[in-house]
């Protein structure tokens, strides 16, 4: 499929399509069962070419697995869901149990550095606790998760969402276009949370939604480190579901995308 929206852009990175479905791809890249990992160097794969796959035992972490939508797996972080409260926050030392729980974890250097002493991207358990409540966890009713280039995408194959990669230019364009033809202004969220989060369960929930927006991702901390080498430091993610993405497709043709100050920011994107 080729993307009006890509080509305007002048994207470094393919647009990355999702889909869900029982079948695996043949020879796609997947990480080994209880391998740790992380989606967005999958992601990463992903907008240079490959397609990449997921299931249930292959997303890399807990977080991966709940992201990509196989359910709700910090139920598995050890001392369950409160000691994931305790480690995205204040960390194990300043739980009772979880002193006890440390003694028996064998984990090495910065990931036991973040159980014992908290991650701290929430003030309080009881925040974490909160911001779970609110993430849109989903168990898919199918098997796999697929990322996949959209130039080898057909154009009659329907995905779920798409994820641009881009910098902060490409960025501010994408916004732009997301409310272009729309009567309001506020089509585009960036809510907090892991990668693969917003890539992922949140952008779902809009491909659900009767209006649906855009997701602007990339905004955690470990994902940026996780990709820096293979993306640069310069990228976010704009994910999109399949129904907006053909929204915005038709809207190319005469917006902004083809005359004035784009053009002159292109330039430098082609330099």
């Amino acid at each position: 499929m080729e993307s009006k929206i890509a080509k305007a852009l002048r994207l470094r990175h393919e647009p990355v399509a999702v889909f869900w479905t029982d079948e695996k791809p043949e020879g796609a890249a997947q990480f080994r069962e209880g391998e740790r990992g992380c989606v967005m160097w999958m992601l990463a794969r992903a907008a240079m070419g490959e397609t990449v796959v997921f299931d249930r035992n292959t997303a890399g972490c807990p977080g991966g697995a709940t992201g990509l939508g196989f359910g709700n797996w910090y139920e598995k972080f050890p001392g369950g869901l409160e000691g994931f409260c305790y480690f995205l926050s204040i960390g194990f030392e300043q739980w009772e149990r979880g002193r006890e729980i440390l003694k028996k974890i064998k984990a090495e250097g910065s990931r036991l550095e973040k159980i014992v002493h908290g991650e701290r991207y929430k003030k309080t358990p009881d925040l974490v606790k909160r911001f779970l409540d609110q993430l849109p966890v989903i168990d898919l009713p199918k098997s796999y998760v697929v990322f996949k280039p959209l130039s080898r995408v057909g154009v009659d194959e329907e995905f779920v969402v798409v994820v641009f990669v881009v910098n902060p230019h490409q960025l501010s364009a994408l916004i732009v276009l997301a409310n272009y033809g729309r009567d309001s202004c506020d089509n585009v969220i960036a809510p907090m949370g892991a990668g693969c989060h917003q890539i992922g369960v949140y952008a779902y929930k809009e491909a659900a939604s009767e209006r649906q927006r855009a997701v602007i991702g990339l905004t955690d901390l470990d994902a940026r480190m996780n990709v820096r080498t293979l993306l640069g430091d310069d990228i976010l993610t704009f994910t999109v579901p399949y129904e907006m993405f053909k929204e915005m497709e038709e809207n190319v043709e005469g917006s902004f995308l083809e005359a004035g100050t784009w053009i002159e920011i292109r330039k430098h994107l082609e330099e």
